[in-house]
């Protein structure tokens, strides 16, 4: 799977990826880090790869329809860096479990420690 990580994802995260096989493109290497939202998912569909963000904007089903884009992966960790290693284990299992690009497209993803919950743009009405 192809992941666009924004700024705020730690390495840790991207390497994790990575390491079960993941390519994993960030930010830092296409776009400034204060580059405006509306510009970082663009660039994400331009890549055709999810967008992997710890930005919680980018959970707004009303602001990013699901629909309208490729798949978004927000990591809900809220201040809590000690669910990282349980939140990584969860997403790769679940990116084992769901290998198909075209599983994600369309879809927020969730990600939490305990669960991943999956919205798409119908769960906005």
């Amino acid at each position: 799977m192809r992941f666009f990580a924004d700024h705020c994802v730690p390495e840790s995260v991207a390497k994790a990826l990575e390491t079960e096989g993941h390519e994993v493109i960030r930010l830092r290497h296409q776009l400034l880090n204060d580059t405006p939202d509306s510009e970082v998912i663009a660039e994400a569909q331009d890549l055709n790869a999810l967008l992997l963000s710890l930005n919680v904007d980018f959970s707004d089903l009303v602001r990013y329809p699901p629909q309208q884009y490729g798949g978004i992966v927000s990591l809900q960790v809220r201040g809590r860096p000690e669910v990282l290693d349980p939140l990584i284990k969860r997403l790769t299992d679940y990116l084992e479990a769901n290998p198909k690009r075209e599983h994600y497209r369309g879809k927020l993803l969730l990600v939490e420690a305990h669960r991943i919950r999956v919205r798409s743009g119908r769960d906005a009405t």
